[in-house]
């Protein structure tokens, strides 16, 4: 409950009290931003209806009184009166002494290693998942936290993982089509394609922006070998961090230039470091992947020493088994990584039986909305 609400610095921010003791303060040119009223933000989806140009750039608070749970603020020049819900200041409170987190994502990503996941897999039933929004809820909450999910019960036919995006999204179409095979071929235009072990990689860094999704579904598969794994990029990068800041530091400030040319008509190319960081410090994307590295040249040769031994001890600890969790893909089961994340791989296989799985590419952001809206009809029902 808010007990107070006291202008200061000429009215260009306010400090509220409330009986807890919590005191925070609020600029007054944050607050009209962000007024909740219907003439500065739609009431159908939350945009703004105006632009920082169409506030006064002298705008103060000049008068603040407590109603209920609200505070009401009166802006000059413009005159104008706005309520502020106290659960939504406190929710969007700036002004705290405490450290926080970096980044929006810090609290619903959680970094594993093998011995935390190798045994707890997460997985839901695709028959489930694509009836039940509380299944679909919890099998995308696995991806949100942990970079990767498998799903069972696909039919083992070609497009089945389109069932899969169709849950939350939309395929992102590329020049390998809408969905691409993945088995051995003869004269391959592309690694993935032979019965050769690849190493854990995250896919297309010549792309820009990258594919956040990465699906691949299992149709038939008889061979010996051919294990998928997956690597967490966060967790091995934290470990780099622990280990060698100045390494880290390397990888995270200089670009890496990333391409491919395989196919008449397609040159792609892409400059982003290896581990991209925030404005705030919080990791935002690995890409890591050997085959499509191009030359470095964008490190100083005072550096570039130090660089390649950066680079080399983040692969080895990618290549470290603690790090890696395996699993074999049967028909009709499917995965999915996060390609900003988690990096997959796969081992080599015998010459002997069928290895058949289809790849796709799909976008974060339409799993992230379909879980938030999800959550959203969740909290409805309750209240």
């Amino acid at each position: 409950m808010l007990t107070d609400a006291l202008i200061g610095d000429a009215g260009r921010m306010i400090e509220l009290g409330w009986k807890d003791g919590t005191r925070c303060r609020f600029h007054a040119m944050w607050l009209r931003d962000n007024a909740l009223d219907d003439k500065t933000r739609s009431a159908g989806n939350g945009q703004r209806l105006i632009t920082i140009l169409d506030i006064p750039a002298e705008t103060r608070i000049g008068a603040a009184s407590i109603k209920g749970n609200a505070v009401e603020i009166r802006f000059v020049p413009e005159k104008k009166t706005v309520s502020f819900p106290e659960a939504w200041l406190r929710a969007n409170a700036y002004d705290r002494a405490e450290a926080r987190q970096s980044g929006w994502t810090a609290d619903a990503v959680q970094r594993w290693t093998k011995a935390t996941m190798q045994n707890s897999v997460p997985r839901a039933g695709y028959p489930k998942a694509s009836r039940s929004r509380s299944v679909l809820r919890e099998w995308l909450l696995a991806v949100r936290a942990y970079g990767f999910a498998v799903m069972d019960g696909l039919p083992a036919e070609s497009g089945a993982l389109c069932k899969v995006s169709d849950l939350f999204g939309y395929i992102r179409e590329t020049n390998y089509g809408r969905w691409f095979e993945v088995r051995a071929e003869v004269n391959p235009n592309n690694l993935a394609y032979t019965n050769l072990g690849l190493q854990a990689h995250t896919d297309n860094p010549y792309r820009d922006p990258v594919p956040t999704l990465q699906i691949l579904s299992c149709i038939e598969n008889t061979v010996e070998g051919g294990e998928s794994s997956v690597v967490d990029g966060f967790a091995v990068a934290a470990a780099l961090q622990a280990e060698n800041p100045e390494g880290f530091r390397l990888l995270s400030s200089h670009p890496a230039r990333f391409g491919y040319a395989g196919l008449s008509g397609v040159r792609l190319q892409a400059k982003r470091p290896m581990i991209e960081l925030g404005p705030d410090g919080e990791l935002i994307c690995i890409r890591f992947n050997n085959r499509s590295l191009a030359p470095t040249v964008d490190v100083p040769f005072a550096e570039m020493d130090a660089y390649y031994a950066a680079y080399r001890r983040f692969a080895e600890l990618i290549e470290d088994p603690a790090f890696e969790v395996t699993f074999k893909l049967e028909p009709g089961q499917a995965f999915i990584v996060d390609n900003t994340r988690v990096m997959h791989a796969r081992k080599a296989f015998s010459g002997t039986g069928k290895r058949w799985l289809q790849g796709c590419y799909a976008d974060k952001d339409g799993l992230l909305s379909t879980l938030a809206a999800i959550e959203h009809g969740f909290k409805e029902a309750a209240e």
